[in-house]
Order: C-alpha cells, then sequence, then structure tokens
C-alpha cells in the first residue's frame, strides 16, 4: 500500500506492517519528551517510515554544518547521518579519557520520545580519532565526536528517522514535529541517484623508493632486536576525471565489499569536498549487550590460485599475525578482562583479498567502550611491537601524517551499545584528488620487494573496488 504524507494533521502515515502514526500522535510525544528535558538537555523525536536505503537517500537529509556521516555496516545495519547538534574536537594524550566523558555526559542528557529496543532507534554519537592523538598538519584532530541532528537508519524491515535538538529559542517541541514529518516526507520522494564514476587520468608511485628504503632501516631495527615488527604505510596519489561523490565510491564498495563495513566520514566544518570513505575489514572492537568481540587481522594475500592455503602454511605471515592477536589479548587483560580467542586462524575474504583472521571475545560488563579502545590503539596490526618504540619510529621513516589512517571511527549508541573499525582500505577524497594508503608488516623474514608488492597488491583492489576505470591516456601524476 503506498501512502504520501501531507501537512493535514489527521492525515496518518500508514506503513503496512510496520506501523501507524499520526501528527497528533508525534506532536504529543515530543511535547511529553520535552517535559522530561532538563535544562541542558537533547530531546530525541524518532518516527518510523517504510524502509529505504539511507545510502541514496542521505542528500535528502537536511544539511548542517556541512557533517555528513554513513555506516553501511555488516551485516545488514546502515546508518546515516547529517547536522550538527552537539560536538567535541580535542587533541593530546588523554584524549580518550576526555572523549568517554563527553560522550557519558551528552548520553545521560538524551531524552528519547520514542521506544529504543531495536538499533536503528537509538541516537547515536559518532566519533572518528586520528592515528597519532595530535594535529599533525593535516587538521586532523586527536578525536572528533558528533551527535548529529539527523539520523536515519535501517535494519531489515525496521527504518527510523531520528531527530535531535536542544529546545530553546525558535526550537520548540511542535517545530521538532513539523520537522520531522516534512523530513519524512522527503525521504519518501527520493529516488536513488545514478551511478557515475570518473575515470583515471593521472597516478603517482613516487612512493616505492622511500617504501623501500623505509622496509630496509625497519629491518635493520628488528633484526637488532629493538622492535619485533614495524607496519609501514606508503600514500599514492590519484587525479579524476572530475570531482567525485563519496556516495557513489560507497555504492561500489558495498558491490565490492560485501563482507567489509563501509564508512564515509565528512567531518565538521570541513571542505566541501573533503571526506574520507572506505571498507574497513577489521573491528577494534564490537560491544553488543555487554559482550565484547575484536578482530585480530594480519597477512594477506590475493584471492584466486594458491594463494589461500600459501598463506596459511606461510610462516612469515603466520608469526606476523600470531604477534597481533598475542597484543590483543594482552591488552585486554590489562583491564582485568579474560579473552578467549581461537586457537588458529581462519582466513577471511574481504573483496580481492584475504586475511588470516582471530576472533576473540569476552564479557565487558561495567567497562567503558573507549577505556578499552585506548588500551588496543594502535594494535600491531597497524603499527608494530613494542608499541611505543615503534610509534616513535613511524613518525621518522613515514613521510607524510597518517591523519585517520589506521585510527578508530564508529559510533557509540544511546544504550552504550558500539562498534569501533580500523580506518584502513580507505581514501581521501578532495575534489578531483583521491589519496589511498595502504601498509605491509615488517617482521623477520620480510623483504622490500615482497612488503612493496603486498602493498601495490592492496592499493590496486582499492582502486578496482572503487570501481574508477583507467584512461586511455593515464599519465604519472608528479609531486
Amino acid at each position: 500500500m503506498n501512502c504520501t504524507i501531507c501537512r493535514d494533521h489527521s492525515f496518518l502515515i500508514r506503513i503496512p506492517r510496520f506501523a501507524v502514526m499520526s501528527f497528533g500522535s508525534l506532536l504529543t510525544m515530543a511535547q511529553e519528551g520535552a517535559q522530561r528535558l532538563g535544562e541542558e538537555g537533547v530531546l530525541c523525536l524518532g518516527v518510523p517510515i517504510a524502509p529505504l536505503d539511507p545510502l541514496p537517500a542521505l542528500p535528502k537529509l537536511s544539511q548542517h554544518n556541512d557533517f555528513t556521516w554513513i555506516w553501511d555496516g555488516w551485516p545488514g545495519l546502515t546508518l546515516a547521518a547529517t547536522g550538527v547538534e552537539q560536538s567535541l574536537e580535542l587533541s593530546g594524550p588523554r584524549r580518550f579519557a576526555l572523549a568517554q566523558r563527553f560522550v557519558n555526559t551528552s548520553l545521560s542528557r538524551l531524552v528519547c520520545s520514542h521506544p529504543v529496543g531495536h538499533a536503528v532507534q537509538r541516537p547515536r554519537l559518532v566519533l572518528a580519532f586520528s592515528f597519532f592523538g595530535h594535529t599533525d598538519g593535516d587538521g586532523v584532530p586527536g578525536v572528533t565526536i558528533v551527535l548529529p541532528r539527523w539520523q536515519l537508519g535501517r535494519q531489515g524491515c525496521h527504518c527510523w528517522l531520528l531527530h535531535q535538538r536542544s529546545l530553546g529559542g525558535t526550537v520548540t517541541a511542535r517545530s521538532m514535529a513539523e520537522a520531522l514529518w516534512e523530513q519524512a516526507q522527503a525521504l519518501r520522494q527520493s529516488p536513488p541517484p545514478p551511478l557515475c564514476l570518473p575515470r583515471l587520468v593521472a597516478s603517482s608511485d613516487s612512493w616505492h623508493q622511500p617504501f623501500q628504503s623505509s622496509v630496509k632501516q625497519a629491518l635493520e631495527l628488528i633484526n637488532n632486536g629493538e622492535l619485533c615488527k614495524l607496519v609501514l604505510a606508503a600514500q599514492q596519489e590519484l587525479l579524476l576525471s572530475n570531482p567525485l561523490n563519496p556516495i557513489e565510491l560507497l555504492r561500489s564498495l558495498r558491490h565490492h565489499q560485501p563482507g567489509s563495513c563501509r564508512f564515509l566520514w565528512h567531518p565538521p566544518n570541513s571542505q566541501e569536498s573533503n571526506a574520507v570513505v572506505g571498507a574497513s575489514p577489521e573491528r577494534l572492537l564490537e560491544l553488543r549487550s555487554g559482550r565484547l568481540r575484536c578482530d585480530g587481522l594480519a597477512g594477506t594475500a590475493a584471492v584466486g590460485g594458491e594463494g589461500a592455503e600459501q598463506l596459511l602454511r606461510s610462516n612469515k605471515n603466520r608469526h606476523e599475525h600470531e604477534l597481533v592477536v598475542n597484543a590483543i589479548v594482552r591488552s585486554l587483560q590489562s583491564r582485568g578482562l579474560n579473552p578467549r580467542r581461537r586457537p588458529s586462524p581462519r582466513l577471511a575474504r574481504h573483496g580481492n583479498l584475504m586475511h588470516l583472521h582471530t576472533l576473540i571475545q569476552t564479557h565487558a560488563h561495567g567497562h567503558r567502550v573507549l577505556d578499552l579502545a585506548e588500551a588496543l590503539h594502535p594494535t600491531p596490526a597497524v603499527a608494530g611491537l613494542p608499541r611505543r618504540e615503534a610509534l616513535a619510529w613511524l613518525r621518522s621513516l613515514e613521510g607524510f601524517p597518517r591523519g585517520y589512517y589506521g585510527a578508530p571511527l564508529g559510533w557509540i549508541d544511546l544504550c552504550r551499545d558500539a562498534d569501533l573499525r580500523v580506518a584502513i582500505r580507505c581514501g581521501q577524497l578532495q575534489g578531483q584528488h583521491l589519496t589511498l594508503t595502504a601498509g605491509a608488516g615488517i617482521v623477520m623474514g620480510s623483504s622490500p620487494g615482497r612488503e612493496q608488492k603486498e602493498v601495490e597488491l592492496k592499493l590496486s583492489v582499492l582502486q578496482q573496488q572503487f570501481a574508477i576505470t583507467r584512461d586511455a591516456r593515464l599519465q604519472p601524476l608528479k609531486g
């Protein structure tokens, strides 16, 4: 049954088998929520809508402060958000503790006018950390947290639109209800835009020589016993034929990376075309009803041929993987947890790449999510061992700021459930320029040639998954 939304307040929003709500009911919910609101509180008003895909619907969400966010998770949870109602930006060594304090305060002041039993009914704080924790010449804060004004979520047949505002001045319970009502109407009238991706017209391979030189230095440090592992990254600059809408990249990643978590982070008050987009195969942590899950992910091979069996038999990759898993287990134990892990890794396919994967689980009731994130970040899968020494050498050997690469990003909801992913397999988009970043773990037995090939494989797979075709007259990008 197809129904439209109109301004006649007696008209019902009819969603077969999902919900029936009138504007009068919505207004009553808003007014009751406003009565429970404290002086510094934020009212969250939600309404169920007929199921739609939040990804193509994102441009129809009201825009404020240039902030946009998408979380296209697996299995089946897709979230989109725009606007900034509250936010925090800070850098420095206490960023995790101060961020946790902001999270606790913000969630305690949220008043929801609707049930929050289902995941898509819950308001969320969305957040992104930088790798090193301080502004490193690239303008990326140590952490950015946003309580968005609009959140659209779908999981299965459940689809909810949420609106969050502090009341005062022209913002009233009625104005919120009216804005939510009108926004729901706009979303129903939103057809998916056509997929149109640009061509790659120039690329840079200037990272080859510096990367090989850094690998040689890392191997010297490992052979001398100063390090056990170091994860060195490289960046490749791509020039596209025309500016690219990051939503188009996400739609391509959804097709090529169905088992990963696709994400878009366009930070508040940034340039219009500045966005981070990617598909992460790696959970830093996932917290559901007090149950914590983490991914040990290290060791990479291309899909096809004998790559999978070779990966399982590779002493170098098995050693690298075990370093990562053991470090995660020790980090959780240091917080008083009792993690359990599989005895041996399994193969996990993400797009055209195969990885060694070990799931680590534990009960974490009573533990704050960002305290656990601080204990885990950065894992040896993106930094190295020992952690402090590895971080110092990364600053010295990598000739670029990492920014968001390798850092946690994700969300924490009203029920304190959370999902934080490691920002890998991603690109930084600025107009016609797309910067791809990929890394390789250096351990005893590594060689500069093999590690360069691994990074080349990851970069080429990224291009394929972004569905960027090469121009017949592809030119090298200087600089």
